[in-house]
């Protein structure tokens, strides 16, 4: 099992990723900005630590950033000098409200891209779990919905596919970080599916892959 810590993990996706890693059996922290609500989201959880976001980043084998786009700097400055050798896995969609249904990418090309410029080149950095819905990651219900997963580094991308199936999710690889400007985008498409179509969560599954993980 790791060492996880999830940064933001207060908020909705960082709070369902956290459920999910504590009923398989990791060893998860919760960062937050606030500790009061750290605390008190790692006690419902039965998470085993929690911590202002640098701190929690420290000494982990994973750390998880689920937070705003708008925060995604500042947070990654915060623990850019404490995740050592830490597999830093970046979940940020750059969404921009109010046109959240929108396809609005950076100038950069993705946030993943903003993610890199920010830890710099020695980091080793994946992103995922960009279309998944929150609500159904906090909930004990099967998720039909794969996570893709993006990096260039290979190693690295593997291990956090290989992390999915324990949260109840299929992950599969998706090339290199530029691909993650895919998976970004299509947030907003199914934000406006969601609304369209009226459905509780829509996600993505991939069919016809002879060889990827069976489904959970």
């Amino acid at each position: 099992m790791a060492s996880i810590a999830v940064i933001g993990g207060t908020g909705a996706l960082g709070k369902g990723i956290a459920r999910r890693l504590v009923k398989a059996g990791h060893e998860v922290t919760i960062g937050s900005r606030s500790a009061e609500k750290a605390q008190a989201t790692a006690q419902e959880l039965g998470a085993a630590g929690y911590a202002a976001n640098a701190d929690a980043a420290e000494s982990k084998d994973i750390v998880i950033v689920t937070v705003p786009h708008a925060s995604q700097g500042d947070t990654l400055a915060q623990i850019k000098d404490r995740v050592g050798n830490a597999i830093v896995v970046d979940t940020t969609v750059p969404l921009v409200p109010p046109k959240v249904m929108r396809v609005q990418l950076p100038s950069e090309g993705s946030s993943a891209q903003q993610a890199q410029a920010h830890l710099g080149p020695d980091v080793r950095l994946v992103t995922a779990f960009h279309n998944v819905s929150a609500h159904h990651l906090d909930s004990d219900h099967a998720i039909d919905c794969d996570v893709l997963v993006f990096s260039d580094d290979v190693e690295a991308r593997k291990t956090i596919v290989e992390l999915c199936p324990g949260m109840g999710l299929r992950g599969l690889a998706g090339g290199a970080l530029a691909n993650s400007a895919a998976a970004e985008a299509l947030t907003s498409i199914l934000i406006y599916m969601n609304k369209t179509y009226k459905a509780d969560g829509a996600g993505i599954r991939f069919t016809n892959l002879k060889d990827a993980p069976a489904i959970p």
